[in-house]
């Protein structure tokens, strides 16, 4: 997975785990519920380019999905 990434989006996904961690220093449940708005972007971004490759036929280049 993290091959797939790049260097770039390894960055981010550290960043991203750095500023949550950061707030979580101050407020855990802030930090809770920063990580559920992150994991529900992260969902929905993930169901729309699926449906955009599932209609164009290509939907397996997603790995799988919860269907």
């Amino acid at each position: 997975m993290l091959g797939k990434l790049g260097a770039k989006g390894i960055v981010g996904l550290l960043a991203l785990v750095a500023g949550i961690a950061v707030i979580a220093l101050q407020n855990i449940i802030i930090a809770a519920g920063m990580a559920l708005v992150v994991l529900g972007f992260v969902l929905t971004a993930w169901g729309l380019v699926s449906g955009v490759l599932e209609s164009f036929g290509m939907g397996a280049m997603m790995g799988g999905g919860f269907e």
